[in-house]
């Protein structure tokens, strides 16, 4: 009978004839101190690689996902995503002594009679130098500067109103402004994408009030995507344009000193139709103009300015450890020209990652720049090369 074998097996223990000294052990031991024995008989059959292999190599690997995760979904990117439909680029024609006409025909468009009204629409969060700089560029051809600015974040974190603080900077640019403001519905851990829509809708209500009809451009763009003032200028005298159309604009980071390449393109301008046109961000047809400005991302004066972005944005999500925003840290890093986000390039080839891994090279070209930031170089000389260094404050 069953119940007869495990009252003679020692509580239903079957030991090995043979057996060393600590696995022999195990069977003469009450159930009390089986556990442990076990475990002592496990480990003495490990040998030295193993036990390496368990304490050292494992967890330096966890420590070492956990810390460069980020960094190894983005080089792995190519396995997982493919690259967008490419872009149908425009040439871009232009020369200050060629006539507008022969622009225009260049581009295989014709001329109008009289230029379009022109609208620039930006939502305002902190970026005032940067703001002046492109305000001051495309000031001789727009009819309507359009601006809202929020009490919030598009993550929920409250702001103080800093353009309607700084708004005598802009006295300039008063007689031409449609001023907004909207309240933040400050719902903290809610996707920032979800606030930036909120605002962009509103902006589309701004423009109204500013009185956009049909035809006129419009441009889209966050405040640091600076249109050229003769890519602007040629689109309001040109005729059959297409209706909406991207601008590729040469990449900096933090300041013009670190190009990082002419990729960006998310900049576009419109031939506004009521009803139609709605205010965007993302891509919205396949045809860019090439070389059509400037996209100058964390181009600020202070460290403070730098911090309170990294937290405030909609990629915050990227501030993986505290220590980022260590103003010693992002000065450092400012000045090597490196990620502030310890980030691997966004690309989609092994080619392209590879290629730009590692601090942007310096440049020391300051050619074809706002002509605002020349004629005023010492106010903004932390935006020309050689000025890495910026105010405390």
């Amino acid at each position: 009978m069953m119940w007869m074998m495990n009252e003679g097996g020692g509580g239903g223990r079957n030991c090995p004839k043979k057996t060393d000294d600590i696995c022999g052990d195990v069977c003469a031991q009450g159930s009390s101190r089986l556990s442990m024995s076990r475990i002592r008989c496990i480990l003495r059959g490990i040998d030295l690689k193993t036990y390496i292999f368990l304490f050292v190599l494992v967890p330096t690997c966890i420590f070492g996902i956990y810390v460069h995760g980020q960094k190894i979904s983005y080089f792995l990117r190519p396995l997982w995503e493919s690259p967008p439909k490419p872009f149908h680029d425009i040439r871009h024609y232009y020369h200050e002594n060629v006539s507008m006409e022969t622009l225009c025909r260049l581009h295989g468009w014709g001329v109008r009679e009289f230029p379009r009204r022109v609208y620039d629409a930006v939502l305002f969060s902190n970026e005032v130098d940067i703001l002046t700089v492109r305000w001051q560029e495309l000031y001789p051809y727009i009819t309507q500067f359009v601006l809202l600015e929020s009490n919030s974040t598009f993550t929920g974190i409250p702001k103080p109103m800093v353009f309607a603080s700084n708004r005598d900077q802009f006295k300039f640019a008063e007689p031409r402004l449609t001023y907004g403001s909207i309240g933040g519905r400050f719902k903290k851990g809610e996707n920032p994408f979800v606030e930036e829509a909120m605002q962009r809708v509103a902006l589309d209500q701004l423009l109204k009030i500013a009185g956009i009809t049909d035809d006129d451009l419009l441009i889209m763009s966050d405040v640091d995507e600076i249109p050229s003032r003769h890519t602007i200028n040629l689109l309001r005298w040109c005729d059959d344009i297409p209706q909406v159309l991207h601008l590729r604009l040469k990449n900096y980071l933090y300041s013009f000193e670190f190009l990082v390449d002419d990729k960006s393109w998310r900049a576009s301008v419109h031939r506004y139709q009521t009803g139609k046109t709605r205010y965007a961000h993302y891509r919205q047809t396949d045809e860019i103009l090439a070389d059509a400005g400037w996209h100058c991302s964390f181009c600020f004066r202070h460290i403070s300015e730098f911090i309170f972005k990294m937290k405030a944005y909609s990629h915050n999500d990227r501030v993986r450890f505290s220590h980022y925003l260590n103003p010693k840290r992002v000065q450092r890093v400012i000045c090597k020209g490196a990620d502030l986000f310890d980030m691997l390039p966004e690309e989609y080839t092994f080619k392209e990652i590879i290629g730009k891994m590692g601090p942007i090279p310096h440049s020391f070209s300051a050619v074809h720049l706002p002509s605002y930031l020349l004629e005023n170089a010492e106010k903004y000389k932390f935006l020309l090369p050689g000025n890495c260094l910026r105010e405390s404050g």
